[in-house]
């Protein structure tokens, strides 16, 4: 129901296996002769879900749209493993609140929550085994991280997920048995890393790991010495070259984004150029200090040309003209229309004395997001001076005061630092 899109597309990990077109109907369908037993994820639109697939299953699926994963239901040969994936899926979203609650306990008695939290987690998975005796080892293996990963995820990141609830400046002393499933936990499983159980708790183990390195506690941003750390930890934990280079690439970027500045600190990135073996990914980190170094803050708003959705052309000089100004460039490539709308909704009600404009990278007269007032949209043509720096093709923000001066030239909605740069900006 509501589909986005007029196709969805199964992967296997990174590779496309099918493509399968929607009809008038709302409906798709397909024949898969070759595939093998394992976990595939499906996407459309800007949403993705995983199902486990076996050569002969015939699964049936039906979702609204509008409500993803809380609508998406399996049924036919092979629904009933989907459906309980899903189940773990849903609960893996409602333990946020409750290990929220549990992030403020004392390490003994938080240990004693999480440790029952596994023994059910257990007993389900040992019922789930009893009613069907002729599941594949290999599905039950997958069952059982998605029941217990997540909570082992809610484990490592207890000493920073504490330390930040109750603002301290040390991590709590730990009992010695307060890791101990790690013994049985591989690290380096390449099928499971798009698994978001998996990939969660990798995550927060790398980081966990990386701040017992003697770091303390960090509220809004990571010192570089930290990120430095961090990538020669994912250097030396993770053995697959494939998830390593993912995994550098996504610190180096999402540290650099946090921030919500154009000052760089080269050494963390020379470091990722040191350790990553892709080169596009190596590239793209490239474009983007090309980009930031640019235009930077507390100089004139640099001239360049800009269209709205009837294509008339306009200097953004003219557009910002006495007015606080955050320009929001984007590509939905990293980014998707439905979060553009709705932070920057958010943003412009929270702001009132900012005006708020966002301008597709690459875009056309028919790229407006709905939920935006489209006199506030613009794109950019390829014409445009503004491509320059623009030619990593991702997300990039920046501030301009009523003057026409760069209070930023690269911030991110995204981060937590923004908020600080616009109550200044929204006040002067």
């Amino acid at each position: 129901m509501n589909p986005k899109s007029n196709h969805v597309i199964l992967y296997a990990m990174d590779k496309v296996i099918d493509t399968f077109p929607i009809n008038a109907e709302n409906k798709f369908g397909g024949i898969l002769d070759t595939i093998q037993e394992g976990l595939y994820y499906f996407v459309h639109g800007n949403e993705n879900q995983f199902l486990y697939i076996e050569p002969k299953d015939s699964i049936m699926l039906s979702l609204n749209t509008w409500d993803f994963d809380e609508s998406l239901v399996f049924s036919g040969i092979g629904a009933e493993r989907n459906n309980v994936l899903i189940d773990c899926f849903l609960q893996f979203e409602k333990d946020e609140k409750t290990f929220y609650r549990y992030n403020s306990l004392k390490p003994i008695p938080f240990k004693a929550k999480v440790d029952s939290i596994i023994l059910l987690r257990g007993k389900t998975h040992e019922a789930y085994a009893k009613r069907h005796p002729t599941e594949t080892p290999k599905f039950k293996e997958l069952l059982k991280i998605a029941l217990t990963y997540p909570v082992y995820a809610r484990i490592e990141s207890y000493p920073i997920s504490h330390a930040k609830k109750l603002k301290l400046t040390h991590f709590p002393t730990l009992p010695v048995s307060f890791y101990e499933y790690r013994k049985d936990v591989d690290i380096n499983r390449d099928a499971l890393m798009y698994y978001k159980p998996y990939s969660k708790y990798i995550t927060n183990y790398l980081y966990n790991v990386t701040y017992a390195k003697r770091h303390a506690p960090m509220q809004n941003n990571f010192s570089s010495n930290f990120t430095v750390d961090l990538l020669n930890t994912i250097d030396a934990k993770v053995s697959s070259e494939t998830f390593k280079n993912a995994f550098l690439k996504q610190t180096v970027i999402s540290h650099f984004y946090k921030k919500s500045t154009c000052e760089i600190n080269p050494k963390e990135f020379d470091v990722f150029f040191g350790l990553s073996s892709n080169e596009k990914d190596k590239n793209l980190v490239r474009r983007l200090l090309k980009d930031n170094q640019a235009i930077h803050k507390d100089h004139e708003m640099e001239n360049f040309y800009i269209h709205d959705f009837t294509n008339a052309s306009y200097p953004i000089q003219d557009v910002i003209q006495g007015k606080n100004t955050l320009l929001f460039f984007w590509s939905p490539k990293y980014v998707s229309k439905s979060y553009v709308g709705a932070r920057i909704n958010y943003l412009s009600n929270k702001y009132p004395n900012i005006q708020f404009l966002t301008f597709k990278i690459d875009g056309d007269s028919s790229d407006q997001i709905n939920d935006l007032d489209i006199k506030k949209q613009f794109f950019i043509p390829p014409t445009s001076s503004a491509n320059s720096f623009l030619t990593s093709k991702m997300t990039r923000s920046m501030l301009v005061n009523k003057k026409g001066i760069l209070t930023n030239g690269f911030a991110s909605i995204t981060s937590r630092n923004i908020y600080r740069q616009l109550d200044s900006l929204n006040t002067n």
